[in-house]
């Protein structure tokens, strides 16, 4: 019987408040995130963690203290191996970035389970070399120091992924219908934001994130026809901005109080996130709540993550299929998108297809 191990990528959160400033030291020390020399980057990390701490351990405390980012991608692993039990033995193992379990925990792991075959699976929709990147060149490292030879299929994104879109327009369809029926309605699809200085290196993720919204917005507006409403108020925008630099946009702070100013109600949908975790039940759930209220938008409805959802699963369980289907060994990363090549247009750099 074959056993396939799938690693399953997140960025991972903090098991406690004692864990939140470990968690930020982690975080800006990554290169992909702080691209400085190893002493600066060591030196800035700490800085940053020092300065963060104490309001990232009040947004945790709204939420019982710690991240469920962990759980919650524990269940999906239970759920994707539920859904290829007939392939053989299957193991899913989730794979922190910056916080437990982290890539030498399950490569210790993985090498226990003694796999034919591995396949590296993003919870991240969008590659950007900040999120997939990241995790896939710590997994190289992690995998090498244990010995890990075997074949590794890796799948680099998703981002218009039949099941990953199927899944969103299910959730977005109903709660959007039920708020335009009170009024105007804009459907803002909100993702984590970059510096603008990382798109411009060739990263694809912002392109990556407007072509999830184009598939989205498509699907929606069937099913709004379906219902006799025939146009679609909606806009990407970037959340989480942070320091100094300048971030694409526009930011959804900005998004929200232009739907105030036009009387408009909001549905809010996070377009780049599967799991829920404090940049959802808190920035979006709670503060964004609040700048809706306090800017006079009719109404607030903020759509849930696809999670554990059916039609997520069998999309991720789909690309998996696929992957073991491949001859390509070790070949490289592919596209989990329809055409199982490459998606990004020539000329984002940073894509781990190259140029």
């Amino acid at each position: 019987m074959s056993r396939i191990a799938i690693v399953l990528f997140n960025l991972g959160g903090p098991s406690g408040l004692d864990a939140v400033k470990p968690f930020l030291r982690n975080l800006f020390s990554d290169p992909a995130i702080i691209s400085a020399p190893a002493p600066v980057r060591r030196f800035l990390s700490w800085y940053i963690a020092l300065r963060r701490t104490s309001h990232a351990k009040r947004i945790y405390s709204k939420i019982g203290g710690s991240s469920p980012i962990r759980l919650q991608t524990e269940k999906q692993a239970r759920a994707l191996e539920d859904t290829l039990s007939d392939l053989g033995e299957v193991r899913a193992f989730p794979c922190m970035r910056y916080w437990h379990p982290f890539s030498d925990q399950v490569a210790e792991a993985v090498a226990e389970f003694a796999p034919d075959q591995v396949i590296l699976l993003p919870l991240y929709p969008q590659f950007s070399t900040t999120t997939t990147g990241s995790s896939l060149s710590d997994w190289q490292r992690a995998a090498a120091l244990n010995s890990l030879t075997m074949p590794h299929k890796k799948i680099c994104c998703y981002a218009q992924e039949q099941g990953f879109i199927a899944a969103q327009v299910a959730l977005i369809l109903p709660l959007l219908q039920a708020a335009q029926t009170a009024g105007p309605t804009r459907l803002l699809l909100s993702a984590h934001g970059l510096p603008k200085k990382v798109i411009a290196r060739g990263d694809p993720y912002q392109w990556q994130v407007e072509q999830t919204c184009a598939a989205l917005t498509d699907g929606l507006a069937a099913g709004l026809a379906d219902n006799g409403i025939a146009d679609l108020d909606w806009q990407v925008c970037y959340q989480s901005r942070g320091g100094p630099m300048e971030w694409i946009g526009p930011a959804t702070e900005d998004e929200i109080s232009r739907a105030g100013a036009d009387g408009v109600s909001v549905v809010l949908a996070p377009v780049a996130f599967v799991s829920e975790h404090s940049e959802t039940l808190v920035e979006l759930d709670m503060d964004y709540r609040e700048l809706a209220e306090k800017v006079g938008v009719p109404s607030y409805t903020r759509v849930a993550t696809v999670g554990t959802t059916a039609a997520f699963i069998d999309g991720l369980a789909s690309m998996a299929r696929s992957a073991l289907e491949r001859s390509d060994g070790d070949a490289g990363a592919r596209c989990g998108n329809p055409s199982d090549g490459r998606c990004c247009p020539d000329g984002f750099t940073t894509c781990v297809h190259g140029t």
